[in-house]
């Protein structure tokens, strides 16, 4: 897909890029806070000191290049549990996402009452969700259609996994949504397993994006491993939405790199020749050699930024790990009915 420069707020596009050399480096310091972010969370942890870890690993590029697309405070996201770099970019901070792996009180997502990455947060339109997959895609077009019918332009974003695909609510959400035209982008990040089990395995199609043609919606396959032309598709695809052009279906190829989560033993299911080769297309490394190669940032420049994000991580869980934990006489709030 086709799409017109973003200016960004610092001036022009970068030569050859649809973005400036600040909203580019901007984009690579979402993916690189995501990643050790996450590296972090796994290893509190292994220290006993975090319950569970699912982790984005090797699908920053996609997430980060959707959600840049977007407009924060204006369009809503529904994301799925791995949308850590979906959710910083419509403004969690670092010490925010700590709060949530550790469960702790002031976790704006849930207060501690979820476990980790059940990502919601009402004040930046990013919607709770459930911990049964894909239910979320049924919510995005409710949101639509209640914005249709006040008038509002914005789109609604919700992200899965392909394995979600493979559920009626998906069906369902994309019939609906096609049906009424409405303003959603269903966004697929194809990591090629639904935990243990191969794509191939999962659908008969080659493309989860050939499910689109079904329900009469556009399609895309892009490239999830590299943010600028993830960036390009969802932008061309959000601005015909915004103009009335209907849903639109994205599939992002992209690839985790690591275990399904921090309880899966990937060994088990998938060689290791596979996931070597993969990590050569490490989207935080194509995109670091993307910046210094074209011009975009000096090597020291880059080293600099990445101390700042190493220093920013670690400040967040030293101070997470200092805040208070839900309080025990919480736990049964908001389940049953209140007394009078």
């Amino acid at each position: 897909m086709a799409t017109t420069a973003d200016t960004g707020p610092t001036g022009g596009a970068h030569p050859g890029y649809p973005l400036s050399r600040e909203r580019l480096l901007e984009m690579y310091r979402y993916m690189l806070l995501a990643r050790r972010l996450d590296e972090r969370m796994l290893t509190l942890q292994r220290q006993g000191l975090a319950a569970f870890v699912i982790a984005g690993v090797g699908q920053e590029a996609a997430q980060v290049g959707a959600a840049m697309a977007l407009r924060p405070g204006v369009d809503f996201v529904a994301p799925y549990y791995r949308d850590l770099a979906v959710n910083l970019v419509f403004g969690m901070s670092a010490r925010e996402a700590m709060l949530n792996a550790l469960g702790k009180r002031d976790d704006p997502n849930s207060h501690g009452r979820q476990m980790p990455a059940h990502w919601g947060n009402r004040a930046r339109r990013i919607v709770t969700q459930s911990s049964v997959v894909a239910t979320q895609l049924l919510h995005a077009a409710g949101i639509a259609l209640g914005a249709r019918l006040r008038g509002e332009e914005l789109v609604v974003f919700a992200s899965c996994g392909e394995g979600s695909t493979s559920r009626g609510d998906f069906h369902e959400a994309l019939n609906f949504a096609s049906i009424h035209r409405l303003p959603v982008l269903f966004f697929v990040e194809n990591n090629g397993y639904a935990i243990s089990e191969r794509a191939e395995k999962e659908m008969a199609v080659e493309h989860v994006a050939d499910r689109g043609r079904a329900y009469r919606m556009p399609s895309a396959v892009v490239d999830g491993m590299d943010a600028v032309a993830v960036y390009q598709t969802v932008k061309a695809a959000a601005d015909q939405a915004r103009r009335g052009g209907g849903p639109h279906l994205i599939e992002a190829k992209c690839y985790r790199l690591w275990p399904h989560s921090s309880d899966d033993d990937d060994t088990r299911y998938r060689p290791r020749a596979e996931l070597e080769e993969w990590a050569k297309k490490d989207p935080l490394l194509v995109m670091r050699t993307r910046l210094v190669e074209d011009g975009m940032a000096s090597e020291e420049a880059l080293a600099a930024l990445e101390a700042g994000v190493n220093e920013e991580v670690l400040d967040a869980a030293q101070w997470a790990l200092q805040q208070p934990d839900p309080a025990p006489e919480d736990a049964l709030g908001f389940v049953f009915k209140e007394g009078e």
